[in-house]
This record gives structure tokens, sequence and C-alpha cells, in this order.
């Protein structure tokens, strides 16, 4: 017999485990693929490279004072600790962006003995991860509504603490209305266990402005096998509602058949915005999506 289990909304934030796992899983990351999309996004369009000196807001680096320079670039307090001038660089800042949203909802919570961490853990990994990878490769990363776009070194912190600081997140399945820029990547990260109609309406508000999309489905295998027979009860984690079912296994093929035309509107609310759409599965290994994933934005670049 299968057995399942729901995280309550304590356990459905991100805590050290999904930053260390995320932190791990970056580094297993080709950086071949992020340094082709960086190359060919300066190419396309016009597009910052490297993370490299520039005008900005974002500390960069210190850099020793050269003769001819104005005065004014001389950082005192930095050169008060030794016997030469340095000059204060801030980061370029360029308007191209990645722009990412986890999930966080009661259905998210959701996990069986035959997946290998719950939907929510896995996409907090996957988020992470892939923040870390991308800023890694001199990318700017954000998370849709709650923070800015930022390269900094600790962005799996910085984006984790976000998460932990906005409860509102843990009643919220589809991403918040926002305006990403032309060429700017968004990529959504959940299990989408909603209406198609209000998934395209999230995603046509997202693409308005000639953004590019990714969607990550998360699922849990049984959500796609319901290996289940004779009686079962099935309980909607965030509607609350509760349904007796007297033959599981008769019942189970009209579910796989509606999670099929569900997949189907899917496919087509993502193919009509030029987007895609990733089905990935708890029992697979995470790198799998993130490697996924950092392909389709690499290929992106080079369009």
């Amino acid at each position: 017999m299968v057995a399942t289990n729901a995280l309550d909304a304590g356990r459905r934030s991100p805590g050290r485990r999904e930053s260390e796992g995320a932190a791990a899983l970056s580094d297993k990351m080709p950086r071949l693929v992020l340094e082709a999309r960086r190359v060919s996004s300066l190419l396309a369009h016009g597009l910052h490279g490297r993370r490299r000196a520039g005008p900005g807001e974002s500390f960069w680096q210190f850099r020793p004072f050269v003769t001819g320079e104005a005065a004014a670039r001389v950082d005192w307090r930095r050169s008060a600790r030794d016997d030469r001038l340095y000059v204060r660089e801030r980061e370029w800042e360029a308007a191209h962006n990645i722009w990412l949203w986890i999930d966080r909802s009661a259905s998210m919570g959701f996990v069986s003995d035959l997946a290998s961490a719950s939907k929510i853990e896995r996409a907090l990994v996957l988020g992470l991860a892939l923040a870390d990878a991308f800023v890694e490769g001199g990318e700017r990363v954000g998370l849709l509504g709650l923070t800015r776009a930022s390269a900094s070194r600790g962005i799996v912190e910085r984006l984790a603490q976000a998460l932990v600081a906005d409860p509102a997140g843990l009643t919220q399945d589809l991403p918040p209305r926002a305006n990403p820029a032309r060429f700017d990547e968004v990529v959504l990260i959940g299990d989408f266990l909603t209406e198609p109609d209000r998934i395209a309406a999230a995603v046509q508000n997202l693409a308005g402005r000639g953004s590019r999309g990714h969607l990550l489905m998360v699922v849990d295998p049984i959500e796609e096998t319901f290996p289940f027979t004779g009686q079962a009860v099935l309980h909607d984690l965030e509607g609350g509602l509760s349904l007796d079912i007297g033959d599981a296994d008769a019942w189970g093929a009209r579910y796989r058949a509606r999670i099929a035309e569900h997949r189907a509107a899917l496919a087509a609310i993502t193919r009509g915005q030029g987007w895609t759409l990733t089905i990935h599965r708890t029992d697979r290994p995470a790198s799998e999506a993130a490697l996924r994933l950092a392909t389709l934005i690499a290929a992106r670049g080079t369009e």
C-alpha cells in the first residue's frame, strides 16, 4: 500500500536543507551551458555577457587607482587600510533578468513514499539551485513580486530569506501580476493543479511585454500513476474537501485521462505564448530538471 503525507505551512518554507541541497546541485550544473547563453545574449541583443564594472548600484570590486583618473573616484576608506589608492567599482547593470516563482501552496506539501522528496522541497531546491547557477554564470535573478533582480554571490540565502518572510505565498497557487521586460526570462515552478484558464491568464500577463518563459511542473509519482485499489479517500489540500471512492482502480482510469487532458491544456498554453513546459517527477534526480531548464534558457538566447 502506498503511503502519502502532506507538509504543513511551516515545513513548506525553505530551510538549511533546501539551501544546502540547492548549492550542491548548482555545483553539478555544466558551466558551458551558461557560458553559451551569455555569449549568445551579448551578440543577439546587446545584453551583458560577463559580470563586469559599469554604471549601476551594486558593489562589484575595488581596483587600484590609475594615474589620470579623477580624484573623486578614490575610495578613501578602503585606501586608508593600505599604502595604495583604490577605486570602488559598481557592477554593470543590464535590463536582462531571470525571474523565478516557486509555488508554496498547500498542494505542494504532498509527498508519497514513492518520491525522493516532497514537491515543495524539490521546487525550492530547483529554484534556488537555478538562481545560484545563473548568478555564477553572470545573470541577474529575482523572485517575482518579492525581490529585485540581483547578481549577489549570496543569492541562495537572499532568495530563501525572502521566501521565509513571505507567509502570503503559502496560499497562492499562481504567480503575482508582474511586468517583466522584453527578453527577460520567467521560470515558474509548481504543480499547476488549478484550472487551465487561470494558468493561461497568469502566463499571458507575464508574457505581455515580450518576456520568455518556462513552466516547470513538479509532480509526485502517484499523481501520475494513481496506484490505488479498493476503497480510498481523496483529500483536497487547498479546498478542504474529501471524496470517498468505492472502486479506486476503476476511478483511476478516469483520473489518468483527466491528468492527460490537463497536461495537454498546459502544453497548448505555453506553446501559444512561445514558452516551454517541463514535467519533473520527484522520484527522479533534481539535476535532470535543472539541466533541462538551463539548456532551454541557453537555447532561447540564440534565437
